[in-house]
């Protein structure tokens, strides 16, 4: 198998699993619905079109938060644009100033015409809402050979450098929320809503699926490596 890495990060981030009606809270870290729905859309897959997102549904997915952000309200009031009359009153929830690396596991051609679709979208990519764009470029790499969880932690940390200044540590400890794999029967995890299988307007449809969380150990890029030589402290006690 082989992994598709993606840096998403921005002023705004709204990640919604069970969001509706007036009250649109977000998640802690990226959906796969969200995620997978910006793969589609990058690569030019119809809303309408179950059979084109199939393969990209079926991949697996796990995220890496990098920078946990902070969580806003928005109290959302709006008009209509032709009658002027009142829309319903929303609150809308957001992660502000996040960073997270997510992930994909699947076929290695599929994944890099997903790489090469991001790199030239034909739908721009956002954050969970068409108001909260990334700050830079999503994609990072097409990982050959790996596994979802391999991945994750071979991507150096992209958290800002404000963020970075605030650990003193020569590595940090990442969450990581990955997809369970099919064959780990037993493996503790939460449920989670957010499997596609429509983004039809019309009835849009998600099934649930098992959500491991686990950590990693990543280099701190502005904190030296310490060498740890055991050895050292013998040759300097011999006569």
């Amino acid at each position: 198998m082989s992994v598709l890495t993606l840096r998403l990060a921005g002023p705004l981030q709204s990640w919604g699993a069970t969001a509706r009606f007036a009250r649109r809270t977000t998640e802690s870290a990226p959906t796969k619905s969200g995620v997978i729905g910006l793969l589609a859309a990058a690569a030019g897959i119809d809303r309408q079109d179950e059979a084109g997102l199939r393969p990209l549904a079926a991949l697996r997915f796990g995220v890496r938060i990098d920078q946990p952000g902070t969580r806003i309200r928005d109290f959302h009031s709006a008009h209509h644009g032709d009658t002027g009359k009142s829309m319903p009153l929303s609150e809308r929830f957001y992660l502000a100033d996040a960073v997270f690396v997510a992930a994909v596991e699947g076929e290695a051609q599929l994944l890099h015409r997903l790489h090469a679709a991001l790199r030239d979208p034909v739908y721009a990519p956002f954050l969970g809402r068409r108001s909260c764009p990334p700050a830079q470029p999503v994609e990072l790499r097409v990982r050959e050979d790996a596994d979802l969880h391999r991945a994750l932690a071979a991507e150096p940390w992209q958290a800002s450098l404000w963020y970075r200044g605030r650990h003193r540590e020569a590595t940090v400890r990442l969450d990581v929320l990955r997809e369970a794999s099919g064959g780990a029967e037993g493996e503790p995890g939460d449920v989670q809503r957010d499997q596609p299988l429509s983004f039809s307007p019309a009835q849009r449809r998600y099934a649930l699926r098992t959500v491991v969380t686990t950590t990693v150990d990543v280099p701190h890029p502005g904190v030296p490596q310490q060498r740890h030589d055991p050895f050292e402290a013998l040759e300097e006690e011999s006569p």
